[in-house]
């Protein structure tokens, strides 16, 4: 069942629950609450905020200054987004092949 968020309609008349907000789990068939459940008060549903997450290709990472690893073996990563000079792959243990971090990161 979905949690839904209300809120009082007028909240300088409302009590402390409904003030803030409040989440009610229902039903998608149940009709939206019309009263606070503490205070009888008008209420109304909220539209809750949705995230929507886009996914970025290797050079929109890249242009963006991040750095993508993809795990290629035990120990050994290809830098899917390298930049200049940086190595493309990434061993354990060698730390020249360790992406220039400090050159992508300004304050």
């Amino acid at each position: 069942m979905p949690l839904y968020d209300y809120q009082a309609k007028d909240p300088e008349q409302s009590c402390d629950f409904c003030r803030d907000g409040f989440s009610q789990l229902q039903s998608m068939k149940d009709d939206p609450l019309a009263a606070c459940p503490r205070c009888g008060l008008p209420v109304q549903r909220l539209i809750p905020i949705v995230g929507v997450a886009t996914p970025k290709t290797n050079s929109e990472l890249k242009n963006l200054g991040f750095t993508k690893l993809v795990k290629r073996d035990t120990g050994v990563y290809e830098n899917v987004t390298r930049t200049g000079s940086e190595a493309r792959y990434m061993e354990a243990g060698k730390s020249d092949t360790v992406p220039d971090l400090k050159r992508k990161i300004r304050d």
